[in-house]
């Protein structure tokens, strides 16, 4: 590998105000070579990536030297930076869905890229697109070209996004979070297709995540961020095997890893949930095709597959949010409508789940207004008794919710979902957009009110390791029918299935070596 650095980056800082959002850091990024930035939301991953590319909003103030070879691009005219982005340096965004333009032909995006940079006529730069797309494993990409994003799945998007950022033949792509919203197999597809374009194009790599299992597959070297300094820097098997700092150790401590659970059970009980050859039609599209789900009560059953299994809306269906086209639900012994009261549902997005106008006690608190569950004194109580269990203190009642962080955001919508003392609670990828602490603590969380208040549960997630460390049993669908179930134990650790297999051997390990 090529010592030459690509990215120099040395004591940078960044301040908002009053507030230093990035305390002198320093690192490089050598050409060929994949350096994860890793740390909580808040560390100052993505603002270091930003200030790089002068990227932050006009009130920010960035001190320190970012150099691109001999380029220094802290306080470049930006005019210089322009032609910095896109060319030499490109980045990959988090959601693809947002980082496409709606209107456009995705190859009219890619060919705008490239004219921006390149003399190139039209015609060229349309075959040029073409090569990109197949470059990043687009099937067929010469009629691809002429779809809109919405047209292609979240996988062959960010695919896409990558097309454009490689466009210009840049020495170094940073990939903000890249896979985060990506399912397990998508995710190790994406995570090859870099490490390919690492390989034969020589391309340097700025890596920012939360996710260690994707570290471990990918990075060559890893900088730990907390609270806008950097911690710790190492190779990632030093990392992984001997983390210096206790923050470190806290990070990959907090990581769920697959088969470090024994195997549990809980008794033959009536059923909280029972769904039978139920089908669900969209238009004359398929999503739930004669599926058999049983809950009983106090089991938590994890139901996982790919975007578009069917999962989503198998919650719903249970909450009675979603009419069957066929085939029976039954919830707590009667229909889902008439059980309503009784089932608590928690949302995977918990700052689009919560009103913004609303303090944290009303958001709470809603189930009990519309149920007329309680009044006064008894619903000032109740609120105070949720807050407790969640473990938030009584302080954040008056709180709006963009005062509060993910996780504790997460907590509130799982303390409304207990409002009501729900039979039954339905989560649907509750931990999908949290970091690793804060994922790990949610599930804690999770897990110990669920044996201290016996709900049923019905756990949905695409996070195989997640749910073997939560669900007692486990349902694996594919394209909307079911295709393996038993205990967590047996299907993620001896899958028959072979699309079980196929999302088994997908998940990133948390160990470089393994």
């Amino acid at each position: 590998m090529s010592t030459t650095d690509v990215l120099s980056v040395t004591g940078l800082r960044v301040a908002f105000g009053q507030v230093e959002a990035v305390r002198g850091i320093d690192f490089t990024v050598a050409e060929g070579e994949i350096l994860a930035l890793v740390g909580e939301s808040g560390s100052g991953k993505s603002v270091t990536a930003r200030a790089v590319l002068g990227l932050l909003p006009a009130g920010a103030s960035v001190r320190g030297s970012a150099r691109l070879g001999e380029q220094e691009l802290v306080g470049a005219e930006e005019e210089t930076l322009r032609q910095v982005r896109g060319q030499q340096v490109a980045m990959v965004f988090q959601e693809p869905a947002t980082a496409l333009n709606p209107v456009h032909t995705i190859g009219w995006q890619i060919a705008a890229v490239l004219r921006a940079h390149q003399q190139l006529s039209k015609a060229d730069a349309s075959r040029e697109a073409v090569r990109l797309l197949e470059l990043v494993g687009i099937p067929e990409p010469a009629t691809r070209v002429r779809h809109y994003p919405h047209q292609l799945s979240g996988g062959q998007k960010q695919r896409v996004v990558i097309a454009i950022a490689l466009a210009n033949n840049p020495r170094l792509i940073i990939a903000d979070e890249p896979t985060t919203a990506l399912d397990v197999t998508v995710q190790a597809e994406i995570l090859s297709l870099l490490r390919d374009l690492r390989d034969r194009l020589g391309t340097a790599i700025l890596l920012i995540t939360h996710n260690m299992g994707v570290v471990a597959d990918l990075a060559d070297r890893v900088a730990v961020m907390r609270q806008g300094e950097l911690v710790e820097q190492a190779p990632v098997e030093d990392l992984f095997a001997r983390p210096a700092r206790a923050y470190t150790q806290e990070l990959l401590a907090a990581v769920p890893r697959l088969g470090h659970r024994a195997p549990s059970a809980v008794p033959v009980a009536d059923l909280a949930l029972h769904l039978d050859q139920v089908v669900v039609h969209y238009k004359d599209f398929v999503a739930v095709d004669k599926v058999d789900l049983r809950i009983g009560q106090g089991e938590v059953v994890g139901l996982v597959g790919e975007s578009g299994s069917g999962k989503s809306t198998i919650g719903k269906v249970a909450a009675g949010l979603l009419r069957t086209s066929s085939g029976s639900v039954t919830v707590l012994g009667t229909d889902p409508i008439s059980a309503r009261p009784r089932i608590g549902f928690i949302f995977q997005d918990p700052g689009g789940s919560l009103n913004p106008r609303m303090s944290i006690a009303d958001c709470i608190g809603e189930p009990l207004r519309v149920h007329k569950a309680a009044r006064g004194k008894q619903y000032r109580d109740r609120i105070a008794d949720l807050l407790d269990s969640v473990r938030l203190p009584t302080s954040y009642t008056h709180r709006r919710p963009k005062e509060l962080s993910g996780g504790q955001r997460q907590r509130v919508g799982i303390a409304r979902a207990l409002a009501l003392n729900p039979a039954l609670l339905i989560a649907d990828e509750p931990t999908s957009a949290l970091d690793v602490s804060v994922q790990a603590a949610v599930l804690e969380l999770v897990t110990d009110l669920q044996q201290t208040l016996g709900f049923a549960c019905l756990f949905i997630s695409h996070d195989l390791a997640v749910v073997d460390n939560l669900a007692h049993r486990v349902t694996v669908l594919h394209q909307g029918r079911v295709v393996e179930e038993g205990p967590h134990h047996e299907v993620l650790r001896t899958p028959t299935a072979p699309y079980t297999r196929r999302l088994v051997a997908a998940i990133p390990i948390p160990d470089p070596i393994e």
